[in-house]
């Protein structure tokens, strides 16, 4: 029999989509399951977006520009502009998602066997990025009793060798919810110049912050523009998760020449997506300023009710819409599991997604999970209700095996 290639067998799975078969067994047994697992907001795609799809008017679904549309890319700097980050058109290639701008990244700078150092938890697909592209993550680690800030410069310094290509950050993150300030931009910003590295920051939950905090994004950082890289998408912002357009944006002239390369290979992104996407540039302030308030609502509403749990513990995010929470448990993927297979509250359940796939630490994150405050405040009440109900059930399990 042919044999699978040892790339294959590396690649992680997904620790948020893992659980998915036992999920289908729990709804099959009648269970309702709460989904704190996937970062899929609720939250309704901007009808100008939606519009735009029911309205087109193609006799022919042609490729696009291998880099995108132009009048996409055109409108694009110009809502970057108005971010406060100066790009041209030339600056901006549109992708397959995020994630396809993540392989760019990689292909782009880094060759087999090269390093890219990581704030660690961070968002389990880098891990499968990486295998993907033959790089190997080097991981800085953040604790939750920091609240998951950016971990000391000299942290960072000491992990560099000839091999270390960039460092690679999500901003505001996924999977802690950790808004990264202006000074510890600055601080990785001459970090990267001292040691000639990329900086990579994956930016796709830009609009997600509270409190007052504002995101200071890499592409604003002044004489950066040979080491900056920006990764975005329209995911997250407008609710668009099954679009799949996302972009890569520099002004390193070689390296968008590079990606270009990479974005040729692929043809092009999706025509009626950007045909969306375009359009979804038109969504007025008001839709976000609703967006923020509710995920601010949400937000305090998890951490006040997690907070009710003996033996939890779990920092405020400051961005995006997700939180890391330590539980009293041995084994979070354990337990995440026998949530699904084994356990009910009035025929209700809860699915989280275990926070050791968000590290590549051996033994890190084990009792973490990650949870996503993408349901109404209801719901996150009823489901947090669950997890707290059903901790010395499981620990009972545990001490009687």
């Amino acid at each position: 029999m042919p044999k699978i290639s040892n790339k294959g067998k590396q690649m992680p799975e997904s620790p948020i989509r893992k659980l998915v078969p036992y999920s289908e067994i729990a709804k099959k047994k009648g269970h309702k399951v709460y989904h704190l697992n996937i970062g899929q907001p609720d939250i309704k795609t901007p009808e100008v977006a939606m519009n735009a799809v029911k309205n087109i008017d193609l006799t022919i679904l042609e490729y696009s520009h291998s880099a995108g549309n132009e009048s996409y890319r055109k409108k694009l700097a110009n809502y970057y502009t108005n971010q406060g980050i100066s790009v041209n058109i030339e600056d901006i290639i549109i992708t397959t998602g995020g994630s396809e701008a993540l392989m760019f990244a990689m292909g782009s700078t880094m060759d087999q066997g090269d390093e890219i150092i990581i704030p660690e938890p961070f968002y389990a697909n880098y891990n499968g990025f990486s295998t993907a592209s033959g790089v190997n993550v080097i991981p800085v680690i953040s604790t939750i009793e920091t609240g998951f800030a950016l971990p000391a410069v000299a942290d960072f310094e000491k992990l560099i060798t000839p091999k270390t290509k960039a460092i690679l950050i999500c901003n505001p993150g996924n999977p802690t919810g950790y808004l990264y300030s202006k000074e510890e931009i600055m601080q990785l910003a001459a970090l990267v110049k001292k040691h000639d590295l990329f900086l990579i920051s994956d930016e796709v939950y830009r609009e997600f912050t509270y409190d007052g905090d504002i995101h200071y994004s890499v592409m604003s950082v002044p004489g950066l523009e040979e080491h900056a890289i920006m990764i975005d998408s329209v995911s997250k912002r407008y609710s668009m998760c099954g679009a799949r357009i996302g972009c890569i944006v520099s002004k390193n002239k070689e390296v968008m020449t590079t990606a270009m390369k990479f974005a040729q290979a692929r043809l092009s992104p999706p025509t009626i997506e950007q045909i969306a996407s375009e359009a979804a540039l038109d969504t007025p302030q008001s839709y976000f300023d609703e967006v923020i308030s509710e995920y601010r609502e949400r937000r305090d509403t998890l951490i006040e009710e997690l907070n009710k749990i003996d033996g939890v513990i779990v920092s405020k995010p400051k961005g995006a819409f997700y939180c890391i929470a330590q539980l009293p448990v041995n084994n979070a993927d354990a337990f995440a599991q026998w949530l699904l297979e084994s356990y009910d509250l009035d025929g209700e359940t809860i699915m989280v997604a275990p926070a050791a796939g968000f590290y590549s630490t051996p033994g890190m994150g084990l009792n973490q999970v990650r949870i996503a405050y993408v349901l109404k405040k209801d719901d996150l009440i009823s489901a947090v209700r669950i997890l707290k109900a059903a901790i010395p059930v499981y620990n009972a399990t545990q001490n009687q095996a």
